[in-house]
């Protein structure tokens, strides 16, 4: 088997390389594991919005492997991402890579492990392209040794395989998808229009059009023609692995405009570091070195294979008509389908909650202010990425048309007071006892113009145009409103089928209620 040994297997000037892909990689699962351990909880934990162990009565672990099988609480899953976290950041300090190459490799295939236990019972919380991505990362990166060994070459390939899946993924949807991208007009709406702006998207939006026209071919360019040089390195020659690296510079300065316009959670952040794997220790072209173990050559030429066969459908949806978008081919995300804005909508809508102390719904409403999504006009938009703020996300969605059984139970923990609800708001204008009433209604938002915000102080411009839901409060049955009215006290129930209404004809939500429905009044977005 000395053949193993030999030096085509090995590439001893990717050492930098390495060093930005596995501490990188492992700092954003530090940030996936932190942002699930403060959110986890309120969205999907036992009382949560769309309860994890609900789901996993109707799954199986061959549907959807996950360590939750076994057992779920709110415990256990705080205990798995201090874990995760703990194992994410021996690897920014560079801990395992000092150790034989089996170390950083059993690090990372625990933090993948982990985060698959969480993503598969995410549901659609979950349901995000970028974490397919990192879980495919993790895995790829656990097998990039330590300093104890030369990188793999087949390794750092796969790493070029998957940022040519995501670029020109996302290129040939945007293609497929909608005409604004094929007249230059897409960016003239989407800094306004994408889920989460940041506080230089508005600045962005307001660009001349020629500069917006301008991105959109840049964007096709980078997406489209730009990935295919990343592979010029497997020529044997200095100036092949420049050309590489050049394209990986690309890459890497079209996500940091993307960094920069916008929160798209992990997934430009983790592009760029990705992108580095293109890039060689230019000090050591052509230099050898001594070849890796034996045993470590055979691990990484199991897993190369691995990879390759699972690869071919990927390849298959990239030049396919009906092209898949951020969708996985097997159930530990592994060689994956990407892609992003296909189609670009043209005006923004937003979902704005509102409540009131009063006992008629018919005054005293104030808002509920997420963290990340716009609602007060008056407020500057936040940098958040890399961290994922999932609710805010999923409100945009709501926003769009989508109908979500989720919102329904967020009415009703608002209603409650739930503490872990609120805390994922920025701000809740009843911090001394729940509101009596909540409704939620939807407003056209667009940013405002140089002028106005000169003259009037606004970030946002927005009109109402429509009611999701409401006004609902609690049903009589619940036991806050038995309590309020008889001084006794009261645990909360198992959810009901149906939610109670009053006969006074206002909605009226039941705790009771499993997906807390409004039984009236409730309209989709017209988005």
């Amino acid at each position: 088997m000395d053949w193993l040994g030999v030096d085509w297997l090995w590439a001893h000037d990717y050492e930098f390389a390495r060093e930005v892909l596995q501490r990188g990689v492992a700092a954003v699962f530090l940030v996936a594991f932190l942002s699930t351990l403060n959110q986890f909880p309120a969205l999907l934990g036992e009382r949560g919005l769309s309860p994890a162990p609900t789901f996993l009565r109707f799954i199986s672990f061959r549907q959807s492997p996950s360590i939750f099988h076994w057992r779920y609480s709110d415990r256990m899953l705080r205990l798995v991402c201090l874990v995760g976290a703990l194992a994410a950041a021996s690897v920014v300090v560079g801990l395992p890579q000092l150790g034989p190459p089996w170390v950083p490799l059993l690090v990372f295939l625990l933090m993948w492990a982990l985060y698959l236990s969480i993503v598969n019972v995410g549901q659609t919380f979950y349901g995000f392209g970028w974490e397919s991505l990192l879980l495919e990362a993790g895995f790829i990166v656990a097998f990039l040794g330590s300093s104890q060994s030369p990188p793999p070459l087949p390794i750092i390939v796969a790493c070029w395989w998957l940022v040519f899946r995501l670029e020109f993924g996302a290129g040939m949807i945007k293609m497929r998808g909608g005409s604004e991208w094929r007249d230059f007009t897409a960016l003239m709406y989407h800094h306004e229009t994408q889920p989460m702006p940041g506080p230089l998207s508005r600045f962005a939006h307001l660009l001349p059009a020629w500069f917006d026209k301008l991105e959109v071919v840049g964007s096709h360019f980078a997406q489209l023609v730009v990935p295919w040089f990343l592979f010029a390195a497997l020529i044997p020659h200095p100036v092949a692995q420049v050309v590489g690296a050049c394209a990986a510079a690309i890459v890497i300065l079209t996500q940091s405009w993307l960094v920069v316009t916008g929160n798209f959670a992990w997934l430009n952040w983790l592009t760029i570091v990705l992108a580095f794997s293109a890039v060689p220790d230019l000090w050591m072209l052509g230099e050898e070195g001594a070849p890796g173990p034996v045993w470590f050559g055979v691990v990484v030429i199991a897993a190369s294979v691995l990879l390759l066969v699972l690869s071919w459908r990927p390849l298959l949806n990239l030049f396919s008509s009906n092209q898949l978008m951020n969708a996985s081919f097997n159930r530990y995300h592994l060689v994956n389908a990407y892609g992003a804005f296909g189609t670009v909508t043209k005006e923004r809508y937003e979902v704005i909650v509102e409540g009131t102390a009063s006992p008629v719904p018919s005054e005293g409403w104030r808002e509920y202010e997420f963290k990340g999504k716009p609602g007060d006009p008056t407020r500057v938009p936040r940098q958040f990425a890399p961290y994922h703020l999932r609710l805010d996300w999923l409100m945009w969605f709501l926003a769009l048309g989508r109908q979500e059984r989720w919102f329904s139970v967020l009415l009703v923990r608002l209603l409650e007071g739930d503490r872990g609800v609120l805390r994922m708001l920025r701000h809740n204008p009843f911090p001394d006892a729940p509101p009596e009433w909540v409704r939620a209604r939807i407003f056209l938002y667009r940013f405002a113009t140089h002028e106005e915000r000169r003259e009037r102080g606004l970030w946002w411009v927005r009109h109402e145009v429509d009611e999701l839901a409401g006004p609902v409060q609690l049903g009589p049955s619940h036991p806050l409103r038995a309590k309020n009215a008889s001084s006794v006290g009261g645990g909360a129930k198992a959810p009901a089928a149906q939610p109670d209404v009053d006969p006074d004809e206002a909605n009226a939500v039941d705790v009771d209620n499993d997906a807390g429905e409004p039984g009236t009044g409730q309209d989709g977005a017209r988005g």
